[in-house]
Parts: C-alpha cells; structure tokens; sequence
C-alpha cells in the first residue's frame, strides 16, 4: 500500500511512503499514546480529506511491515493525515483547537492500543475503494 499525505493546515509534514500489507484494514475510533503521558493517553481520532468539518473521513489502521520495527499496526486517515484530541475532549473537531493536533500517521506496536470500529469495518472500507475505483 501506498500512504501520501500532503502538507496542509492539519499537519505540516508531508509524507509518501510505501508499506507492505500483513491483515486487512479496520476502522478506528480511538488510538492510546504515550507522547504526553508515560501511562499512555486515550485519543479520539479521525482522518482528514480536506478541511474541518466537510474533509472529515474515517481513521484505518492495518498491520503492516516496517523495515526498521517489524510488524506494527499503521494508523492513516485521507491526504491530510488524521486528528487527534484526548478523549475528554468533547469539543468538535477544529484545526485551531489547541487541545487538538495533527499527525500525518502513526505506527502503533500493540493492537491493544486501538480501539477498533468493527461495526463499521472492512465493509464500510470495501465499499468506499469500489466507489472510488
């Protein structure tokens, strides 16, 4: 698979890089991060096509080959990356929240780090690579 993020308001980084898939991509509702918090921190996320609130689109992650750490589960969301806010955060999403931030994604080591929207699931992923295909 190929992950392409380019630079805009949600994150500056762009990013084109190429993965080799292990398991099949699954929907995610929350992510848990240990950049602020040693004890791990539980995030809402979601990706991003464009610009807050009508770019709003799914987050997936899918396990993944990295050449440097092995099997990780890759975390994306659309061509502007995914967004990110603690799960006390009730706000909406917003690119100027300072309690919000962007990524252009993430590589997680433990499944136990995601929390997965199976309901939604590959189902949901299949149906929109057919509607774009």
């Amino acid at each position: 698979m190929y992950l392409e993020v380019e630079d805009n308001a949600n994150c500056e980084q762009s990013v084109f890089i190429r993965f080799r898939e292990q398991g099949v991509p699954r929907r995610v509702k929350r992510v848990r991060l240990y950049d602020r918090r040693t004890v791990g921190e539980w995030c809402w996320i979601t990706g991003l096509q464009a610009d807050v609130p009508t770019g709003i689109c799914p987050a997936w992650a899918q396990q993944v080959e990295d050449s440097g750490a092995g099997l990780v589960w890759l975390v994306w969301g659309g061509i502007w990356g995914i967004r990110l806010k603690p799960v006390d955060n009730t706000d909406q999403w917003d690119l100027d929240s300072p309690l919000q931030w962007g990524e252009p994604y993430l590589q997680l080591a433990d499944a136990r780090d995601i929390d997965f929207d199976d309901e939604a699931g590959l189902t949901a992923h299949n149906a929109e690579s057919e509607s774009s295909s």
